[in-house]
């Protein structure tokens, strides 16, 4: 299980110094403190001297803020430092709340979570006495930061909800952005990434409002990640390449560590392990001289867990154990899980399974707390109870607002009777003017029921005109099936073979294609930017060129057949045109199968799953696909897009499958998530001894019960082969 790299935010209202402030400031912050007396405002001066020093030194800021608490605590409830006589009580208790405050964060870099929370509470209590909603929003997002580290995120979710509520009420942006953001990382870590991107996008919305860089740059890591753990790996390094020259343009080392740590998982899932091991190191060097212990742990299990897989056994024990020793020693159990496993991983690689076998269980057990149903009910219940309060709220204000027009409309109705019953008069006189008004009424009545009978014959004409374009669509589906090849006439190619093709609209942006060339037999599954028309008609663009380059130009070769077509798209649709990159285009998955070589060739952007010897085998695409579509492709010349070629030897026994994205993209399921790719693996897995018709049968079925009453969201199409 591979770490993901997060920024919990944390914030105190009432300091304005910024955290990178100069030596000079130091300095002079130092010489007040060395004239101050012991009054208000040396508390002040050494409050801001522990913010400004306490990511170099925490150690430091922990000493700074003990003497600010010695000297704004009272012995008793009259006795105060001279210097603090005659200084009212509201002020005082204010700044203890904010010196305790303080101490809370400084113990939170530490990470000596137990202490943070003890300062956090204490600084709540004064808050609350104080009504200071704005401090109360900081002190209860700080609080569920502390539950966030420590694994316990039902207790996270709850002071995030109670504070996000306070700071919606009170229009605390600032506030309402860092709790955003804080919840996505939840989402993200609880591997629920619709709803993780759902909060971090309206936190990055909040962010660039407020013009805050150093908020955009670390939610920039944020969406990287997400997309990371989404498998999305072109929009997971655009946005940590955003993030990392943003945090290097601000001189922010916390924001330069994440980046470079996120950029070591992107480069791990394309096998890139030189590249990421080095990224890894970079990021390490910079979080242990911050004093993170927590990203320092997920950076050395990342860095373990590379040295497993490249075979550097003892290497990869030593950076675990250090990083199972530091979550220890900060309660962080989420850091812990990982750490277990990756233990469990390494002694069954080497044969120590006595040992794994412990590790493993330790894993299962901290796996059980962490992410038991019963945790995700409660995290549920808690945005649902955050979002009944807020309707709650609405409502009641609604009810007041109408309570107070009631009120309003019953004075004015006494008013009105009481001047009609004295200009009673004055109503005869202007009868008149009454029936003439009446005429005018009738006319206009006139005129409306004229307007409605127009409307009616427009709606009439639209119906038809409906009819008319359904009629259309229906003769554009008849027109794709027939160049479409029929599953019967593949089957002819390869008898072990299915072919599940299912429209979300009456025409498809998915096709499959196939030709046979001497001994080689040529597939492939496409999905089209789009779906319904606009689909449809690229589909036959790609149909069209598979045709020119497979079966007139008798190219064979997946990886030259992708270059062919790229190019195709790009001259067909003038992409070029005008200077801009359109964003239409394919994604594909394309196998050449050489019975004579004994081997399948492979290339696309979607991968291909084979199954040999009862396990699966991934075989990842590249990063990009046909034409424009996606951030990668827009960054790229044409020409040099390069497209590898996968080549697999054929066994006994084995199967292949490809498809689009709509199988696994569909939502359902009793908490109405995605398929997914894990799913999708299972049930091919679990087939695997049926018949191809039979395997058919079972993956159609399972996409139906899995889907229920939702709405299908798009094109799908699965080809599976026994070769």
């Amino acid at each position: 299980m591979k770490k993901l790299f997060f920024s919990i935010t944390f914030y105190l209202t009432l300091l304005s110094l910024n955290c990178s402030a100069q030596k000079s400031v130091i300095d002079s912050l130092l010489n007040l403190i060395k004239t101050d007396k012991a009054d208000t405002n040396k508390v002040k001066h050494l409050n801001t001297l522990g913010w400004t020093v306490m990511y170099q030194n925490p150690d430091t800021a922990i000493i700074l803020g003990n003497q600010a608490l010695k000297i704004i605590t009272p012995v008793s409830s009259i006795e105060f430092n001279s210097g603090i006589e005659g200084t009212e009580e509201k002020e005082i208790k204010s700044l203890r709340a904010q010196t305790l405050g303080n101490l809370g964060v400084y113990y939170f870099i530490k990470s000596d979570y137990l202490q943070a929370l003890d300062y956090y509470n204490k600084a709540l209590t004064i808050g609350e006495e104080m009504h200071n909603k704005s401090r109360i929003v900081a002190l209860l997002s700080n609080i569920g930061n502390v539950y966030t580290y420590q694994g316990d995120y039902p207790k996270a979710f709850d002071y995030y909800f109670r504070a996000l509520k306070i700071a919606e009420e009170i229009g605390h942006k600032n506030g309402i952005k860092d709790i955003l953001a804080n919840l996505g990382s939840i989402y993200q870590m609880q591997g629920d990434f619709s709803k993780a991107l759902e909060y971090t996008f309206k936190s990055l919305k909040l962010e660039e409002e407020l013009g805050n860089k150093n908020g955009i740059a670390i939610t920039y890591g944020n969406i990287g990640n997400i997309y990371q753990g989404q498998k999305e790996y072109a929009k997971a390094l655009y946005y940590d390449t955003k993030s990392l020259k943003m945090s290097e343009e601000l001189g922010d080392k916390e924001g330069v560590g994440l980046s470079l740590g996120s950029l070591g998982n992107a480069y791990l899932d394309q096998k890139n392990y030189p590249l990421a091991l080095d990224y890894y190191f970079k990021a390490l060097k910079i979080i242990e001289e911050l004093g993170d212990k927590n990203t320092a742990s997920q950076l050395l299990g990342n860095i373990g867990n590379l040295f497993i897989t490249t075979g550097k056994f003892k290497d990869a024990e030593l950076f675990i154990k250090r990083k199972i020793n530091i979550d220890n020693s900060i309660g962080a159990l989420n850091n812990l899980l990982d750490g277990e496993e990756y233990l469990s991983r390494l002694y069954d690689t080497t044969g120590r399974y006595k040992d794994a076998l412990i590790h493993y269980k330790k894993a299962t057990d901290l796996k059980d707390t962490l992410f038991s149903q019963e945790n995700k009910k409660q995290l549920i219940r808690k945005e649902m109870n955050y979002e009944f309060d807020k309707k709650e709220a609405a409502t009641k204000a609604e009810h007041d607002k109408e309570m107070a027009v009631a009120e309003a409309e019953k004075k004015k109705q006494k008013i009105i009777i009481w001047s009609v019953i004295g200009s009673l008069l004055l109503v005869i006189l202007f009868a008149g003017f009454v029936f003439r008004s009446l005429r005018i009424t009738r006319k206009q009545k006139n005129i409306i029921e004229l307007q409605k009978n127009e409307v009616d014959k427009q709606k009439e004409i639209v119906e038809k005109q409906k009819e008319k374009i359904v009629e259309s669509i229906s003769y554009a589906q008849r027109i794709q099936q027939s160049i479409l090849m029929e599953e019967s006439e593949v089957q002819n190619y390869l008898p072990e073979c299915f072919i599940f093709f299912q429209p979300k609209d009456i025409v498809s942006g998915d096709f499959y294609w196939c030709s046979k060339i001497d001994d080689k037999i040529i597939i492939a599954a496409v999905d089209c930017t789009g779906h319904g028309v606009p689909g449809a008609f690229m589909s036959m663009i790609g149909n069209t060129l598979l045709n020119q380059i497979v079966n007139e130009k008798h190219i064979t070769r997946p990886s030259e057949i992708l270059h062919y077509l790229n190019l195709g798209v790009y001259e067909a649709l003038h992409q070029k045109k005008g200077g801009e990159l359109s964003d239409d285009g394919m994604d594909i998955a394309l196998c050449c199968i050489d019975y004579k070589n004994n081997e399948v060739q492979f290339a696309g952007q979607n991968p291909l799953y084979v199954l040999s010897d009862g396990k699966i085998e991934v075989i990842k695409g590249d990063i990009y696909g046909i034409g424009g579509g996606g951030t990668i492709a827009k960054l790229l010349d044409p020409l040099k897009k390069v497209f590898a070629n996968h080549v697999i030897p054929i066994k006994r026994g084995m199967s292949i499958y490809f498809s689009t994205d709509g199988y696994m993209d569909q939502f359902g399921g009793s908490d109405r998530k995605k398929f997914g790719v894990h799913r999708f693996k299972d049930l091919l897995l679990n087939n695997l001894c049926l018949n191809m018709p039979k395997q058919k049968e079972l993956i159609e079925s399972a996409h139906a019960e899995w889907k229920g009453n939702s709405v299908q969201i798009d094109d799908i199409l699965v080809i599976g082969i026994q070769i």
